[in-house]
């Protein structure tokens, strides 16, 4: 892995569809996007933020999430998300995140990726089905 400075940011936004609404997804009984795929748009966000410093077959995932969702947003809407790099501790890589629609902030908090090498990774896990 490059270097990752901190204060690296990374995004990634999508419009609300049918399928990312709570009422779908499981996580509620509303037509109002999922909490679920708000953090998981805060994970690509953070992503996005280290992929170009990943080399080979170096990937992250995700080890901590602590987001608070702050306001619904219909289907229709565009969410955005946002990571920033605040610490890089060895392999542990911090990310302070946020959320937006067009009508402000929807969520925000704190997540953690660990960096791994993707076939040894994958492998430990599927050892677990022996």
């Amino acid at each position: 892995m490059k270097e990752i400075p901190i204060g690296t940011k990374g995004s990634a936004s999508l419009t609300v569809s049918p399928k990312e609404l709570a009422v779908n997804v499981g996580s509620g009984s509303l037509e109002v996007l999922a909490t679920p795929v708000m953090i998981m748009l805060m994970e690509k966000a953070a992503c996005s933020a280290v992929a170009p410093f990943l080399e080979g077959d170096e990937t992250t995932v995700g080890t901590q999430m602590n987001a608070d969702h702050l306001a619904a947003t219909p289907e229709g809407m565009t969410v955005s998300a946002q990571a920033e790099v605040t610490a890089v501790n060895g392999r542990e890589i911090c990310f302070t995140v946020t959320a937006q629609d067009g009508s402000g902030e929807i969520g925000r908090g704190s997540h953690k990726r660990f960096l791994v090498f993707g076939q040894r990774f994958t492998d430990k896990a599927k050892a677990k089905l022996k």
